[in-house]
């Protein structure tokens, strides 16, 4: 797509989807309406990301903190995602789209939750794209699940206490085997992370767009993606480093 480089694209995006029920309220439609139309934008991103080859996206679908939502909007939530995920099916499979679960299973509705673990299963040997889906969601939550699962295996005498690094912490993630985001994008303006891959975004880039996420295809998304390009990712180093670094990798061998 014009004005990328497909050799600097992120490995790993992830995506705060907010602003559904803002944009149902400024058309006077129930905030149910903005969820079904931020379900396009989910098909839309999904698409782009596998046609640019981005190997993994992480979309923040429902979190912890949704529950306390009014339980009319929660029931709809979960209808419209049964919904998705039967529609999407085919897609996901022609495209050789993998599903994942970020997320805790305990407290999603039974009905919803064996539509999800069956795509799981079937798009499990997939890896052109790896769509995880972060449901029942919450960054603290998972370090803190992650704590206990290491605590127990000490207990078990499967590890020692001075085991414990960032990255044996990260292996007990509900994102193990998955790369830490390159780049995070918000829609809607907030400029928050709200709970969302705590421990994983600790270097990624943020991305800020007033645009409310049913608004958000395919052209706010690769223009996410050039801003990405034009930044500078350091971890730490200067500038000047980095150019060293570059400049020692084009040279030519003796």
């Amino acid at each position: 797509m014009e004005g990328l480089d497909p050799n600097r694209l992120p490995r790993h995006v992830a995506v705060i989807m907010d602003g559904n029920g803002r944009w149902a309220q400024k058309r006077l439609l129930n905030r149910v309406a903005g969820h079904e139309a931020g379900a396009e934008s989910v098909r839309a991103v999904i698409e782009t990301a596998r046609r640019l080859g981005i190997p993994y996206l992480t979309l923040y679908a429902f979190s912890k903190e949704n529950w306390q939502r009014p339980q009319r909007e929660i029931q709809a939530l979960w209808h419209l995602f049964r919904r998705f995920l039967r529609s999407e099916r085919p897609r996901m499979m022609e495209n050789e789209i993998r599903v994942r679960h970020v997320g805790d299973p305990d407290g999603i509705p039974e009905d919803v939750y064996a539509e999800f673990a069956a795509l799981i299963h079937e798009t499990a040997h997939f890896d052109k794209l790896t769509v995880n889906l972060a449901l029942n969601y919450g960054g603290r939550h998972e370090i803190a699940r992650a704590a206990r699962l290491f605590a127990e295996d000490v207990r078990a005498g499967r590890r020692e206490p001075d085991e414990m690094t960032p990255e044996v912490l990260a292996s007990y993630l509900f994102t193990a085997d998955t790369p830490d985001p390159d780049l995070v994008i918000r829609t809607s303006g907030e400029c928050r992370v709200s709970n969302f891959l705590l421990w994983q975004i600790a270097y990624a880039e943020l991305y800020i767009t007033d645009t409310l996420w049913p608004d958000f295809r395919e052209a706010e998304f690769v223009e996410a993606l050039r801003e990405y390009q034009r930044r500078e990712r350091r971890f730490g180093k200067t500038s000047e480093q980095l150019a060293q670094e570059r400049s020692a990798r084009s040279a030519p061998a003796l």
